[in-house]
């Protein structure tokens, strides 16, 4: 899979049984960085016209496959099926569009491996946000927590409540902090150590959290599409230095993540975790105690969970719920190529 951050692809070989209740062994992980004509490809997809969508998303797909093969053979492995979540180009789910590029029967072709990718559509199809789609995995594989929270390209939540879940998005958080570090030739904040060094601007602070989404009820969900609306227009109105824009920002993502851990404990993943300062921000406007788990877990629980979105896929088990997305109902979602 590949997150809004950009960081690369990840890939996981993982095994999943169910006895009295799933688990998961994860075996092998890596993040394969892009190269810098793909990182410049994937960020300016959404401006190509359809056809050359259409191209990238069948080069993906070969990358993708080429990429897994790779994998396989590096670490001598064996995998019954692939399971993708592919590259967001498009998530639309107001006007019921949604498209992640990696052609699965690409992917298939050039692994020989039964390939499972695309779900996000159906979901969208049934009036649903076509996400978030992880809660899946928080609920059946992560059960011992109330709280997960992922801080990736966004913040999005899942929280327990009997044997239901319910999630949503939050915030913008690496999208929007690797764009502003963009702007001083940095790729991303490392630690937090830009954005400690600045000041928080009031003014720019109350017109982030005034914004309406924060005051929606969930079932709700962000997109690159509703930042380049929403967030872009406030910051490029305020003359502060990027330092205090980062510093301001951060400052922004831990009021809103803050305002959803009130209680127990919440298990915290993702790579903006390796952001102290952020971490830091977060844990004052928290009253839940933040659990991090061994770094493989944080750096790939994502994946691990659309792979097993792929086993409930394969056992026609549902795997997209409408207590998460809003949907007419649950589903079981992804299309399947066979070898």
């Amino acid at each position: 899979m590949s997150g809004t951050s950009l960081d690369g692809l990840d890939i996981v070989k993982c095994t999943f049984k169910k006895e009295k209740k799933w688990s998961f062994q994860l075996e092998n992980s890596e993040t394969i960085k892009y190269s810098k004509k793909w990182r410049n490809t994937l960020k300016s997809l959404h401006l190509k016209d359809e056809n050359e969508i259409k191209d990238i998303d069948k080069l993906y797909g070969k990358f993708i496959g080429e990429k897994v093969n790779g994998f396989i053979k590096k670490h001598n492995i064996h995998a019954n099926y692939i399971s993708s979540h592919g590259h967001t180009i498009f998530h639309d789910p107001v006007n019921q569009f949604t498209l992640q590029i990696g052609d699965g029967e690409v992917i298939s072709e050039v692994t020989k491996i039964t390939t499972i990718n695309n779900f996000r559509e159906l979901d969208i199809s049934l009036n649903g946000q076509g996400a978030p789609l992880v809660p899946i995995g928080d609920l059946l594989l992560f059960s011992d927590y109330k709280y997960c929270l992922n801080l990736g390209g966004f913040a999005n939540i899942s929280e327990k409540k009997k044997n239901k879940i319910i999630a949503f998005d939050i915030c913008a958080v690496n999208f929007m902090l690797n764009k502003l570090s963009n702007r001083i030739n940095l790729e991303y904040d490392k630690n937090g150590d830009e954005s400690r060094k600045g000041r928080v601007k009031q003014d720019l602070i109350e017109e982030l959290n005034s914004l309406d989404f924060f005051e929606k009820e969930a079932p709700k969900s962000l997109s690159r599409e509703w930042v380049e609306d929403e967030i872009y227009p406030i910051i490029d109105k305020y003359n502060y230095s990027i330092i205090d824009i980062l510093s301001t920002f951060t400052e922004h993502i831990a009021i809103q993540i803050g305002r959803h851990l009130q209680n127990e404990s919440v298990l915290v993943t993702g790579g903006g975790t390796f952001n102290k300062f952020l971490m830091e921000r977060i844990e004052l406007h928290s009253e839940s105690e933040i659990i991090l788990p061994k770094s493989d877990i944080i750096n790939f629980k994502e994946a691990i969970i659309f792979g097993f979105l792929g086993v409930l896929r394969l056992e026609n088990i549902d795997n997209c719920l409408s207590s998460v997305t809003g949907s007419k109902k649950d589903s079981c979602s992804g299309d399947i190529y066979k070898k």
